[in-house]
């Protein structure tokens, strides 16, 4: 039986990716910035299916949708995308090993970005598909130390959680 996770260090390492996803950057590290809360979101759906899911996925993307100005629910929609294929797999992706894992957030990340891209399309932006793989790529390659450090903020909480 899993020990009980109490939500609020998931939420304010979801809020603390939200901080540093709105941070400025020098601009020449701009197309390098990857999607923090998507991994992040990616990671506690994929830990916690129970409970963390499209809802979560939803609100984090219209709050993502109002800080970077973009078409209301773009990412929105790509995080709930992302979210129902995790929640849906989970049991799968949980037991791949690490560099299978990796690939799959790679998959996960350019679907993201694939959804982000076609609704960008549809309401008539410029098409600018190449300038999100820098992101992805970035995205991919932070993955291991950001799920080292998401898994330690996960295994104190359960371990303080069973202390009470």
């Amino acid at each position: 039986m899993a020990r009980p996770l109490r939500i609020w260090p998931a939420l304010i390492t979801l809020l603390t990716a939200i901080a540093i996803e709105v941070m400025p950057l020098p601009e020449v590290l701009q197309p390098f910035r990857p999607s923090l809360p998507a991994m992040a979101l990616i990671y506690w759906t994929m830990m916690r299916p129970e409970r963390f899911g499209l809802l979560l996925a939803f609100t984090l993307g219209i709050v993502l949708d109002i800080l970077h100005g973009q078409l209301m629910g773009q990412n929105a929609l790509a995080l709930c995308v992302v979210t129902y294929i995790t929640v849906r797999f989970h049991l799968q992706i949980r037991i791949f090993p690490l560099w299978q894992m990796t690939m799959t957030v790679l998959a996960l990340l350019t679907l993201a970005a694939a959804v982000q891209f076609l609704v960008e399309g549809i309401a008539g932006y410029g098409l600018s598909g190449l300038r999100r793989w820098p992101a992805i790529i970035s995205g991919t390659l932070l993955w291991q130390p950001v799920m080292a450090l998401l898994d330690r903020v996960r295994m104190q909480s359960e371990t303080h959680a069973s202390n009470f």
